[in-house]
């Protein structure tokens, strides 16, 4: 930074009349590590940027801490580096962190790297410990597969070797770290690969007459253009682009990766921010609620079996359990434990997992930006990893769950057709679905109580009866919804077993979400009305408008009762 002239009029001497007020040598790291605790400790705790030019192009530096109790905030960094320079220390030869750090980059996709020999002034700037570490270290790297392009043995203290070969090292041939930084090429441009835009948010807009609804989100690879065809996955919904939205900018037709743009649809659809969107003429991701998957473990708690996590994937939020473990890898010395059943921090392991929700995601070494998540355990993030492989969900935890549920229940001498002789009626769940602000709930309650004045025996639960025991804190969050959910499945098994016509009303329900509750209501069956136009792709979804009064929508549902002869409204 300072021998390219990058910094700020009077910084550098700054720093230096710091470090004269406080007894302390100068060193040319302060110019970055700005956090107290880093000036004090000679440590980098925190992640952070700076900017310098060459004759060849702009670069940004993420200084990211390399110390083990700071990992977490290293691959922070490192996840969105193009290329990096990998610092061994040449007094401490190569240590479990520069191994753990090699395989980090391997993770990540990091593939364009230097390694870089610092303190050769502590060790005679001797040419035969420099080859050393160099012969230790890439053997090491060839077991991760990532080829180094340079060892630069250098002297960051006295600047040997950073922007000019030093004198004092004739031995080393190759270009000083400042041209190998220029020698780095940048990543092949992301436009080419298949388009990928994971949904953030649905903006809605009505004044003055605008009905605009709008996808919003960034492009993460490829492009995109007016009439373009697209799905939205996992909900696997089509359509095509109407116009691309900015603010504040001229009318486009294309966007490119890395804008952040909207665009409206040819025909509306009712999507969730979280999907993401492909183009059908590509190669589209895969969807699936079971993943292979490799991670790196930094939470102080270890990740263990049947424990609920949240996943971030793009812009995808869902509940995540750890299946089964395939094996734990020690980074420091890449030895592998096949019978480890438990993740603990700072592990790298090959898992199989199982999210709340199928979920859309690419392959590692397909498009890295959409294989990568991270787990959050206790509102921290504590672990990352890549997609390997997904996997068929048809031995998924819910159907296990479902068939151990059956096989051990238990069952009185009434039978269900005892009940529904005495009731005249057959059990049912009634699922009523919608956007918020929609009716749903008046109209479950006047069905409940048109249903009980007919005689027949209903009975309406309203969604938030189901969050007792939730954290405050969640009820408004993924895990939260989805064990909602997950309750009101199991309830409604009992419900309709006692013979009772079961109404509940649910909030912007998806087809994961109804299909998991006709999942656990079984053997019994569903029945689902969708209020508005949140399309379900489900088949035999009821759909009555909003506009209608209660009063009507409540007599369809009633009429369709009788239809499906779940009701009968006259006694021989």
């Amino acid at each position: 930074l300072a021998d390219t002239g990058s910094l700020p009029d009077g910084k550098l001497q700054q720093v230096r009349d710091q470090c004269a007020r406080t007894a302390k040598p100068f060193e040319y790291a302060f110019l970055l590590d700005a956090l107290k605790d880093e000036r004090s400790q000679g440590i980098t705790i925190d992640t952070a940027r700076s900017f310098f030019k060459t004759d060849k192009r702009d670069y940004i530096i993420i200084d990211a801490p390399g110390h083990i109790e700071f990992l977490k905030n290293m691959v922070t960094g490192a996840a969105r580096a193009e290329a990096a320079l990998l610092v061994i220390d040449a007094q401490e030869g190569v240590q479990e962190n520069s191994r753990r750090h090699g395989y980090l980059m391997a993770m990540l996709g990091v593939n364009q790297v230097a390694i870089v020999v610092n303190k050769m002034d502590l060790v005679g700037y001797a040419e035969k410990t420099f080859l050393d570490i160099k012969e230790e270290y890439t053997k090491f790297l060839e077991q991760v597969k990532v080829k180094p392009l340079q060892f630069i043995p250098i002297s960051a203290f006295n600047g040997d070797n950073l922007v000019s070969t030093s004198e004092k090292m004739p031995w080393y041939q190759g270009p000083p770290v400042l041209a190998q930084l220029d020698n780095f090429q940048k990543s092949p441009t992301l436009e080419k690969l298949p388009f990928r835009m994971p949904v953030q948010d649905i903006y809605k807009f009505t004044e003055a007459g605008d009905d605009r609804r709008i996808i919003a989100g960034t492009i993460e690879s490829g492009t995109v253009a007016v009439g373009d065809e697209i799905v939205f996955l996992p909900s696997q919904k089509k359509t095509r682009i109407k116009t691309l939205e900015a603010f504040n900018t001229e009318t486009q037709t294309t966007a490119l990766v890395g804008e952040a743009v909207g665009f409206t649809m040819d025909t509306q659809i009712y999507i969730k921010p979280g999907e993401l969107v492909a183009k059908t003429s590509e190669q589209l991701p895969s969807v699936s609620s079971i993943f292979r998957a490799n991670i790196f473990w930094v939470g102080r708690a270890p990740m263990i079996k049947n424990k609920v996590y949240k996943l971030k994937l793009a812009a995808a939020r869902t509940t995540l359990k750890l299946l089964e473990v395939k094996s734990v890898l020690d980074a420091s010395d890449l030895s592998s434990d096949q019978k480890k059943q438990q993740i603990d921090r700072h592990d790298v392991a090959e898992c199989i997992f199982e999210t709340g929700k199928p979920i859309a995601f690419d392959l590692t070494g397909t498009l890295e930006k959409t294989s990568r998540f991270v787990i959050v355990d206790n509102y921290e993030i504590a672990g990352g990893g890549i997609v390997v492989e997904g996997i068929s969900t048809e031995a998924q935890t819910v159907q296990r769950h479902i068939k151990e549920r059956e096989r051990i229940w238990e069952r009185g001498l009434v039978t269900q057709n005892d009940r529904a002789y005495l009731n005249k009626h057959k059990a049912k769940f009634i699922v009523i679905t919608g956007q918020v602000g929609v009716g749903k709930r008046e109209l479950a309650q006047h069905l409940e109580k048109h249903l009980f004045e007919h005689g027949f025996k209903a009975y309406y639960l309203g969604m938030a009866n189901l969050k007792s025991g939730l954290d405050s804190d969640m009820l408004q969050s993924v895990e939260s919804n989805e064990e909602q959910v997950r309750r009101l499945g199991e309830l409604a098994r009992i419900m309709t077993e006692a013979g009772l016509i079961f109404i509940t009303t649910i909030d912007d329900a998806d087809d994961p979400d109804i299909e998991k509750l006709a999942l656990l209501n079984a053997p019994q069956e569903i029945m689902v009305v969708n209020v508005g136009d949140n399309d379900l792709s489900r088949e035999q979804v009821t759909t009555i408008a909003r506009e209608r009064p209660i009063t009507e929508n409540m007599e369809t549902i009633y009429q369709l009762l009788k239809d499906k002869e779940v009701i009968n409204d006259y006694s021989i």
